[in-house]
């Protein structure tokens, strides 16, 4: 009886099966690159707004500090949009013939609402409250990167749910004084390592790891 296959089909199926499990694995990690690149994300990605506000001039350069803006980061689970009003009380005086700003005007004009875009945009089915991270101690700068030095602004992390849980599980490096939650420039003082346990236990922190904590 004739042989069927031939002596290199062997070579050849060895071949086919390395190619294959190649394949199928640089797929699986091009995917993921994919997944976890600013493209999907939205990280790092300014996003085009009605007014090209910058957070570096107003934050840094001139120091305003958050709450002026967001003034209802403290007491609730959303930071808040300015009204125009807050545009105006120094456009009012300043600038105000710019036509960079004529967005701002129009909108003191008509009553009607600047139309912001969200930079970071939760999924519906995340909850996520400003106030009680900053009753905790934890900083503007630890979710938002350092804004007084973006011109635009953009989101700093990749919102996956296991950037949330690598906070929630080991809390201490996120957390500064209460005093310090809206300074982007702090940093621990080097003669206090043990800074952030002791913040644990002085501002009860227990970073919950349950499903209800952020899927309600």
């Amino acid at each position: 009886m004739s042989q069927v296959f031939r002596p290199y089909s062997n070579v050849i199926a060895r071949v086919s099966i390395v190619g294959a499990v190649l394949l199928v694995g640089g797929g699986l990690v091009g995917l993921d690159r994919i997944w976890r690149s600013g493209y999907n994300t939205g990280q790092d990605v300014s996003r085009e707004q009605p007014v090209p506000f910058s957070h570096k001039h107003h934050a840094g350069e001139l120091g305003i500090d958050c709450r002026y803006c967001h003034t209802s980061v403290e007491v609730s689970a959303n930071a808040g949009f300015p009204p125009t009003q807050t545009c105006m009380n120094c456009h009012s005086q300043i600038w105000t013939q710019s036509p960079t700003l004529e967005p701002v005007r129009a909108s003191w004009r008509t009553n009607e609402s600047i139309n912001w875009t969200k930079v970071y945009d939760l999924p519906d089915y995340v909850y996520f409250n400003h106030s009680i991270h900053i009753a905790k101690g934890v900083g503007c700068v630890s979710c938002h990167g350092r804004v007084d030095q973006m011109n635009l602004i953009y989101q700093k992390p990749t919102l996956f749910m296991e950037w949330c849980l690598e906070c929630h599980r080991n809390p201490a490096p996120n957390l500064r004084p209460r005093s310090e939650v809206f300074n982007m420039s702090w940093q621990p003082p080097a003669d206090e390592p043990n800074l952030g346990a002791e913040l644990m236990a002085a501002h009860d922190v227990h970073g919950r790891q349950d499903c209800t904590a952020c899927h309600r």
